[in-house]
Order: structure tokens, then sequence, then C-alpha cells
């Protein structure tokens, strides 16, 4: 076990609502707010760049608002973020300013990670924050998302932004001490897992149900979130954040769980197509095209068995194989009824199926991220 936080140089720390919001009152913990800005002075003072993705802004905005239903609806939650992420701001800024730290607050919505131009916009704000010298605080935009366009949880958002701003390191931190082989909630005698170098579908099975309260996440979404950042080449932590002064010591902590990526971070553009996490549809595809993906070929026609979804020419599109296990994903050629009619078909017979000469690509290797690390 040779991994480290303070090796890390850009880390990206993920903070779970329990931690920060008081679920009785509504109230920010100011005593453990105040232990972590001063963690993050230390980490800032020896070079390494910090960025928080904070949750809270709904569980401290329904206290300020006096909502007490325990199911909040859509509008209720919306309200109480646009409460609650004013108060959260105000609190982080105040307890890294006792440290001579500077605050940026930034609001994602899924789309900002989707889309292109967006991405790039959203990666430039916060590498320019890093490089004078601040520490952004993210958090999703949950005034304005609907549950179509929302991320859900924080684990997949700070991934995202780790994979957006190549970070090395990514930390969550939550009332979660590592990732066990059953829940331990349920099954104490479960067997810690302390080092993980593959989502193999015995981890992936690992995962548990949310649990209570304002959380959202859940060992589900802490594996998503590894998916995403083993494959922008940033490893992840998961650790317990209940305790002052967590993240400065969480390298001599019992326990906690690292999730080791295997290669070093892809390129701006497949991070992007690879950390996609709402693809537009699925192309399911044969063995023969599946062992031509994992040489580092294109996608051909050919290849393709069924076409799921609706889509764009453009769109990231999910790949499966037989079995329906996901094995790639990328940016399609072609629109879903295109898809539909060349699947199966010669690139050759292509101007014959549609009409006009396309590409002979359904997808083309440049946009292809094959995600058991095969890419080239």
């Amino acid at each position: 076990m040779t991994q480290l936080l303070s090796s890390a140089r850009r880390l990206v720390v993920k903070i779970g609502s329990a931690l920060l919001a008081d679920e009785r009152k509504g109230l920010v913990r100011t005593r453990w707010l105040g232990a972590l800005a001063r963690d993050v002075a230390e980490l800032k003072s020896r070079g390494t760049q910090v960025v928080l993705v904070s949750s809270g802004a709904i569980a401290v905005g329904r206290g300020l608002l006096g909502i007490e239903r325990a199911r909040l609806r859509l509008e209720e939650k919306q309200a109480a973020a646009a409460s609650g992420q004013i108060r959260l701001a105000h609190a982080y800024q105040a307890a890294l300013a006792r440290h001579g730290v500077n605050v940026a607050q930034v609001l994602l919505t899924l789309s900002d990670t989707e889309e292109r131009r967006r991405y790039l916009n959203a990666r430039n704000t916060i590498e320019t924050l890093l490089r004078l010298g601040a520490v952004p605080v993210i958090n999703e935009n949950d005034t304005v998302a609907t549950n179509e366009i929302r991320y859900g949880d924080n684990d997949r958002l700070a991934a995202r932004v780790a994979a957006m701003i190549t970070a090395d390191t990514l930390a969550l931190f939550s009332t979660v001490d590592g990732l066990y082989a059953a829940d331990p909630r349920k099954h104490p005698e479960a067997k810690f897992i302390p080092e993980v170098r593959a989502l193999t579908p015995e981890i992936l099975a690992m995962a548990g149900d949310a649990p209570p309260g304002y959380s959202s996440g859940g060992m589900v979404t802490k594996l998503e979130a590894a998916r995403v950042a083993l494959g922008a080449g940033c490893r992840m932590v998961i650790a317990d954040g209940r305790k002052p002064h967590a993240l400065r010591d969480l390298d001599k902590a019992p326990r906690k769980t690292w999730f080791v990526p295997e290669g070093t971070p892809r390129a701006s553009r497949k991070h992007w197509i690879a950390a996609s996490l709402k693809p537009a549809g699925t192309l399911t595809v044969d063995d023969g095209a599946l062992r031509a993906l994992r040489e580092g070929k294109s996608l051909l026609p050919a290849g393709v068995t069924k076409v799921d979804g609706r889509f764009d020419r453009g769109d990231a599109v999910i790949v499966r194989d037989g079995a329906g296990r996901e094995v790639a994903r990328g940016l399609v050629a072609y629109a879903d009824a295109d898809a539909r009619r060349l699947a199966g078909h010669k690139s050759r017979e292509i101007q014959e199926v549609l009409g006009y000469r396309g590409r002979d690509e359904m997808i083309h290797r440049d946009d292809l991220v094959v995600l058991d690390g095969n890419d080239r």
C-alpha cells in the first residue's frame, strides 16, 4: 500500500452532505468545516492545488426555509438549494479566509460537462482559478437542474470535475470508510477491500443501497465515480470524513479504499467521451467487432447487431457486447434511423442502403474509448 494523499499535486475533494450539514437543524457544521479549511490551507502551502465539490446546500436550505417533509418535491429541492447555497458559500469563504485563502463558487449542471463547448469553458474557468491560487467550491446547480438534466449526486460530479481538469487524485469523504464485499450495515462480517485496480464484475457487485438521510449517493455512485476517475488516469480514495481533520489524517487512517488506475490520463477529448454520464443510445456488437475494438480499430456497421435509443450524428453512445456488458463509449457517425438501417451491412454497402455515401465507420477509433483500458 503505497498510495498517499500527501503525494497529490492536483486534488479534488468531495464532501458528503452528512459531514457538512446538521440534518436536524439545517445548519453548517462550522467546527468541522474549520478543520477542513486548515487542512486545505496546509495542502496548498505544500504546493497541492485543491478543488472542493461540496454537498449540503439542500440540507442547509430546507432548515432555513422550514421545510419539514421527509421527501422533497423537485421544486422544494430547488428552493432549498437556492437558499442553502448562499449560506454554504459564506461559510466556506469565512473558514478559508482565516488562512488567507480565496474561495470561488462554481455551479455546474450535467450539460456543462456533456456539451463539448460548455465543458471546455468550465474547465478553463477552474484552471484559471487554480492558477490564481483560489480554491473552487463546486456544487450541482440544483436551482435550475431538472430530474432529466442533473447528476443527482456529487460523487459522479466530483469524478467528472477530476477528469475535466486532469486531477491526479480524487478523495470521496462521507460516512463510509471504504469498500466492503457486502453492505457492512447488513453484514458486519463483510470483508474490507483496501485497494482496487480494476472494476471487475465482482467489485461492481459489492455496491449496496444509499444510506438514509440527505445523501443521494451510496456505493453505487462511488463505483460509478471510480469508473470515470480510473478511465481518466486519476486515482480515487473512499474514506470516512466524520472526524475533524479527516483530510489531513487520511494517510494514517486505519481504513480507506484506494482505486488505482493502470494508465496515465487520456487526452482531453477521450476524457470527455469516456466520462459521458448520459449517452443518448446503445449499439450492441458481435464478438468479431469486440475483438477489433480491443485491437484499437474502429467500429464498422457490419459488427453492429442492435441499435437502441434516439440519437443524432455526433452524440455519445454506449457500446455493449452480446451479453449486455458495456465495453466502450463513442461518438456515433450516424443518427439512430440510419444506424438501424446500416447495422450488419458492409461499409461498401452504405451508399446503396442510405442513398448517400457517409463515413465507413459507425464510430471512428478517434471518437471511441474502450473501457477496459485497451484504448489506443
